[in-house]
């Protein structure tokens, strides 16, 4: 039987001088950098190759690739559903990644054979005679973003509580490490970000789309085989059944129960399974918040899972209902960071783009955020977080909430700065440095290494340890959902404007190029919002309880994930 609920790839209890650790994760942090390399360049570059090599219209080849986005998040959810419930998180990457590898073999493959692309053409000059891809190209092409999207979300849910499962919480030593994990995982990401933005698109537009995508699709599968290579180190979670039955129990139960009082002492509700007894967590303290739930663990005679819960089951429910208000707050508060991001690199394609005597080319200005945070994270993670661990007994430096509004009231700063920029640009009548840039794309950079990293750890820490995989799922989730909302608001500012004869926000509205439109309001606008946002965050994460004591401990207590 499992000690703590992890056992090796073989089901045997693990030895913690053989498996987990840093050793064991370093094969997570490969496959991070491979997946970023891959889908990084072919997010920001897709609607070019819908538009024209496939001669879809703009507007269509845009909508493709947000629907395959916002599929992605969905399809994580699902892998993140059945790596919790039924299979390790480990084996899900494994039987599910090489979906991945298909689907960019499947665009490699449709990209070489004119056979089954529509003739070339040039989709600008010739937009009226350009044939749009139909029939079986077209379900092949859409075939194969959905099933790469598919092995995507499932690699995405499942690759930060593996990498967090290497480490004990009760463990001060591996505690830290955990913390560390993150803050490098999101360096990964910022890194092979940057490196496809350059190998990739090279590759495509240069070598040709199917030597570009059948690079992603090797890549794809060298990172499947590292961490294939990687199965006898790793501490495995034991599935615990499915989460969502034992909330939606949890549930049913507090509400038959509704009307009983509540015992002065709740007693531990004996569990049907033996086996789930060893290999979950010991029952937690039972918590004063959301005491309503409490009723589920009143015996009324009946025995079963629908008539009695026991208290591990409610800790679990409160510890999900907790957390709620943090992410529906989260959400407003980073969904100015898309906005941000997207504008900026925008600005600088108006700028002058010389530093010396190198030119930067639009396309390359999306690395600088990521340049900018892959020079800022190992200075915090590696001098400041000491310091401020010394200072305040956090294993993080400070809590998971405190770094999160942190980057929340960078971008607040970035936006209003950002804003006055802007408005210098358009009235100077020489084109500015691209240098005036770089205190926004620090911040930006200074909002990605605290809220980004910040709230993927919040997730994963708060939450039980059987929805580790569903809350990093969420977390994904949350970035999409962000992004929708600031698409949103960039459609109800240009409505707006456009009723009252403005120019629209960047570009858009009655602004058809970025010097007619008002930018400068617009970031205004975004500033504002995003304040809104801030303070509504720390309205909520100020009542916010930790469902674990976020400081260091000397030795492990039984409400913390021990292997």
């Amino acid at each position: 039987m499992a000690v703590g609920g992890f056992v090796d790839w073989r089901g045997n209890p693990i030895n913690r001088k053989v498996h987990g650790g840093v050793r064991a994760a370093w094969f997570v942090y490969f496959l991070t950098v491979v997946t970023s390399i891959v889908n990084v360049p072919n997010m920001l570059n897709m609607v070019t190759y819908l538009h024209g090599t496939m001669h879809m219209g703009v507007s269509s080849s845009s909508t493709t690739v947000t629907n395959v986005l916002g599929a992605t998040s969905g399809f994580a959810l699902l892998g993140a559903f059945l790596s919790d419930s039924y299979i390790t998180r480990a084996r899900t990457i494994l039987l599910f990644g090489p979906l991945e590898f298909l689907g960019y073999g499947l665009l490699a493959l449709q990209a070489h054979l004119p056979s089954l692309r529509p003739p070339p053409c040039d989709a600008e000059a010739e937009a009226s005679s350009c044939e749009e891809i139909h029939g079986r190209n077209a379900v092949l092409l859409y075939a194969a973003l959905y099933v790469g999207a598919f092995g995507d979300g499932f690699m995405r849910a499942c690759m930060p509580p593996l990498g967090a499962d290497q480490f004990d919480r009760g463990d001060p030593s591996e505690s830290r490490q955990q913390s560390s994990f993150f803050n490098w995982y999101t360096f990964g990401i910022s890194l092979g970000g940057s490196v496809g933005l350059v190998l990739v698109v090279w590759l495509e537009n240069s070598e040709g789309w199917d030597i570009g995508f059948g690079a992603c699709a090797l890549l794809i599968l060298l990172g499947l085989l590292v961490v294939a290579a990687g199965l006898p180190l790793y501490r495995n979670h034991v599935p615990e059944g499915s989460p969502l039955t034992r909330i939606l129990q949890v549930l049913v139960v507090a509400f038959k129960n509704r009307k009983l009082q509540h015992p002065e002492k709740l007693e531990e509700a004996r569990e049907g399974s033996v086996t789930e007894q060893v290999l979950t967590e010991a029952p937690s303290q039972t918590s004063s918040s959301l005491k309503f739930l409490d009723k589920a663990c009143i015996n009324g005679g009946r025995d079963g899972a629908w008539s009695v819960c026991s208290r591990k089951k409610v800790e679990e429910t409160k510890a999900v209902l907790r957390v709620l208000p943090v992410f529906i707050s989260s959400l407003i508060g980073y969904m100015s960071n898309p906005l941000l991001f997207t504008f900026t690199v925008q600005q600088g394609g108006m700028m002058n783009t010389r530093l010396g005597k190198i030119h930067v080319s639009p396309a390359t200005l999306f690395i600088i955020p990521s340049a900018f945070q892959m020079a800022l994270l190992p200075v915090y993670d590696r001098f400041l977080v000491p310091l401020l661990r010394r200072r305040t007994g956090y294993a993080s430096g400070v809590t998971h909430l405190q770094r999160v509004g942190a980057g929340f009231a960078a971008v607040v700063l970035a936006s209003a700065i950002a804003a006055i920029v802007e408005r210098k640009r358009k009235a100077d009548p020489e084109q500015m440095s691209l240098f005036w840039l770089a205190p926004q794309f620090f911040l930006l950079g200074v909002s990605d290494v605290t809220s980004f990293p910040g709230l993927l750890e919040l997730f994963s820490s708060e939450a039980p340890r059987g929805m580790k995989s569903i809350a990093s799922a969420l977390f994904w989730c949350e970035l999409g959902l962000s992004s929708w909302l600031a698409t949103l608001l960039v459609q109800v500012v240009n409505r707006a404007t456009r009723r009252r004869g403005g120019g629209g926000a960047g570009g858009g509205g009655g602004g058809a190029t970025l010097n007619s439109s008002r930018l400068d309001l617009f970031y205004w606008v975004v500033a504002a919002v995003g304040l809104l946002g801030f303070l509504n965050y720390l309205f909520w994460a100020s009542r916010y309880k930790y469902r674990q004591d976020p400081r260091l401990v000397d030795e492990p207590s039984a409400d913390q994930d021990s292997p």
